[in-house]
């Protein structure tokens, strides 16, 4: 009996110290997943910054270091701003940042601004870059250069974050949209233009007018100038044909008007023409 009951102790030992050795065990091993980095604090040290684990299992002391995880693959974000442009229009502006924190400046990052540093840090950064560039441009330069306009934020964005440790893979202008005060001077810029067209054309066609009135009036002088030299040169006889060719075109009226009757004269063109007009 009493060697049944050592036997039993040994085992209840034996299990506690198997499990208390196994719990240890886990306790001081942990995984870093794919895309992932850990920084290790201690309580001796704080945030141990020569230490930046990579992927797969790593170990620290239990109790006494613990691991905290970083995502380091390349994240969005939208940055969106209201801001005024050169010639102060205001101007609501979208940025997409993909970014990611600096693998080997992962300690000194959790130190200074912890795990939700994008929050802390991109927006202020990126606000800050969108109104430095935007003031430098009109607003149709926005839309003519904006290519330009992106790279140089992109540009001051890089800077900027590199002092925060963060390292910037692309950023691009999503949404770019003015207000209604700059809508409406579009507006009336459009309307301006077109009543400076309407008076370009007015101005054409009062010019062309002119010409055709002096065309028309120096057809009218050299005409006037040929009669008088006819009249000149044959005497009455051309105004004697003028007479002719207007009874007939009077004559040529009247006929074919069908209230109109016409009474020729007595024989050999002696006595006279009657006209009779029939009316209701």
């Amino acid at each position: 009996k009493n060697m049944a009951t050592v036997a039993l102790n040994r085992l209840i030992w034996g299990g506690f110290a198997v499990g208390t050795a196994s719990w240890l065990i886990s306790q001081s091993c942990y995984v870093v997943p794919a895309g992932h980095k850990a920084v290790v604090f201690s309580r001796s040290e704080g945030i141990m910054v020569d230490r930046v684990k990579s992927e797969g299992l790593n170990f620290v002391i239990p109790f006494w270091q613990w691991p905290l995880m970083f995502d380091v693959r390349t994240t969005p974000k939208t940055i969106k701003t209201e801001t005024p442009t050169k010639d102060l229009q205001r101007v609501n502006i979208g940025l997409r940042v993909l970014y990611r924190p600096s693998v080997p400046d992962l300690p000194w990052l959790y130190k200074k601004y912890g795990i939700d540093y994008s929050e802390r840090v991109l927006p202020g950064i990126g606000t800050e870059a969108l109104k430095s560039v935007v003031a430098q441009y009109q607003p149709v330069e926005l839309i003519t250069q904006r290519a330009a306009v992106s790279k140089q934020i992109r540009e001051t964005l890089t800077v900027r974050a590199k002092e925060y440790y963060i390292v910037l893979d692309d950023v691009a202008i999503t949404d770019l949209s003015f207000g209604p005060e700059f809508s409406q001077a579009i507006e009336r810029k459009q309307v301006a233009q077109q009543d400076a067209e309407r008076a370009k054309w007015a101005v054409k066609k009062a010019e062309q007018e002119r010409l055709a009135a002096v065309i028309v009036a120096e057809g009218e002088s050299d005409s006037a100038r040929l009669i008088t030299a006819a009249t000149s040169s044959y005497g009455a006889a051309l105004v004697e044909l003028r007479r002719i060719e207007a009874s007939k075109e009077v004559a040529r009226s009247l006929a074919a008007s069908d209230k109109v009757s016409y009474l020729p004269s007595g024989g050999e063109g002696k006595g006279n023409s009657l006209l009779i007009s029939a009316r209701n």
